[in-house]
């Protein structure tokens, strides 16, 4: 048996190589000869996989390490009864905690204490509800916008306009639809944009087209007073470079990078291989993972929780070394930028770890600061 997969995705071996022979192909250049003669093939979001890749292979499963399925043709694998599966939720705490830490850097230079902005979360997913889920604990204002939930759940969903309306951060975790009831391609476009508040914070962690990059980029020079956070860009590989100048964060899709979600999606590929198979999966991820290279942190009792906050998210994963990164890599030669792009994102460092599962020591009885730990997923002792 043949498996093809992404050269990027981790842990291929331990996981799958009792199935069969393995290859590995640069995602973007996982083409209909690469695939001819695979059974499996397994991905990342960079892969298109559809008719025009499969038809004639021997491929009876598809399977994606990430949360979004958009790059996979769904009703094609019903057409040919091929199975698939997506990892869904593998990388959710490693966004959340990119968001955290960018919002960490945002009130520092804005000098404006997080508690006191109104947070708007645009797509209730695995990464949205869990990030609302920290906001509200923390005890900020938080509103939601998830139309699709909205319609099955009812509740106190918020339509776009009221975010828009309402709230001096917008975050945004959708997938990327261009057709259907609720479309998300330009879901922020020129006319939406220019309605934001000022002094309004935009992260987008989603998928770059959710933004209409241009109208953001004239945003950005017309009004000083908006900033931006992007992971995600429009044309990816190809990055607007003049766009990633104006933003205050601008990394290579790699929000969700942290080494457990990486890992964690590797392995709920391979369970649901097993599945497919009939068979009991005998590896498991928690016998893979290396130790932490950071397992416990010490805070007194009279830490101040702002203080305590940044140190703490920055302790699991700051952005900026990233931000730092990205930006030397960008040039005017775009084949060079792209192969830039892509270096980023495969020799991404295996130190980075999710903040769930960071012991925090209190020295000291603190309320304020306990309520902190508990809502960002530290492990109190």
């Amino acid at each position: 048996m043949l498996i093809v997969a992404d050269e990027n995705i981790p842990l291929l071996e331990e996981f799958f190589a009792g199935f069969g022979e393995i290859r590995r192909v640069h995602g973007r250049q996982v083409d209909a000869d690469a695939v001819r003669d695979a059974d499996v093939l397994l991905v990342r979001s960079i892969t298109k996989v559809n008719r025009e890749l499969l038809a004639g292979s021997n491929v009876r499963f598809v399977g994606t390490c990430t949360i979004g399925t958009d790059h996979l043709d769904l009703d094609y694998f019903t057409e040919a009864g091929i199975r698939w599966s997506s990892a869904p939720g593998c990388n959710a705490r490693g966004v959340v905690d990119y968001v955290l830490s960018a919002l960490v850097t945002l009130a520092e230079l804005e000098g404006v204490p997080l508690a006191h902005r109104t947070y708007g979360v645009v797509g209730a997913g695995q990464v949205g509800s869990r990030l609302i889920r920290v906001l509200r604990d923390l005890g900020w204002d938080v509103k939601v916008c998830d139309p699709v939930r909205q319609a099955v759940e009812g509740g106190d969903y918020v339509s776009l306009d009221t975010i828009i309306q309402e709230c001096d951060v917008i975050s945004l975790h959708t997938p990327l639809n261009k057709g259907g009831s609720h479309p998300t391609w330009h879901l922020l476009d020129a006319e939406r944009l220019a309605r934001v508040k000022p002094g309004t914070w935009l992260i987008n962690a989603a998928r770059g087209p959710v933004i209409d990059n241009l109208a953001l980029k004239n945003l950005l020079i017309e009004r000083e007073d908006v900033q931006a956070v992007l992971d995600v860009w429009e044309h990816e590989p190809s990055v607007d470079g003049e766009l990633a100048d104006l933003c205050v964060l601008a990394t290579p899709h790699i929000a969700g990078y942290s080494l457990d979600g990486r890992q964690r999606g590797t392995a709920q590929i391979y369970q649901a291989y097993c599945a497919f198979r009939g068979e009991p999966p005998v590896v498991q991820l928690s016998d893979l993972l290396p130790p932490r290279w950071l397992s416990e942190v010490a805070l007194g009792g009279l830490a101040d929780p702002a203080l305590a906050m940044a140190m703490l998210c920055r302790a699991v994963y700051d952005p900026r070394q990233d931000d730092a990164n990205f930006r030397r890599s960008l040039t005017d030669n775009d084949s060079q930028q792209r192969q830039a792009f892509d270096a980023l994102r495969k020799q991404y460092p295996t130190s980075r770890r999710e903040i769930e599962g960071l012991r925090v020591r209190m020295d000291g009885y603190s309320p304020d600061l306990r309520r902190l730990v508990a809502a960002l997923g530290c492990e109190l002792v």
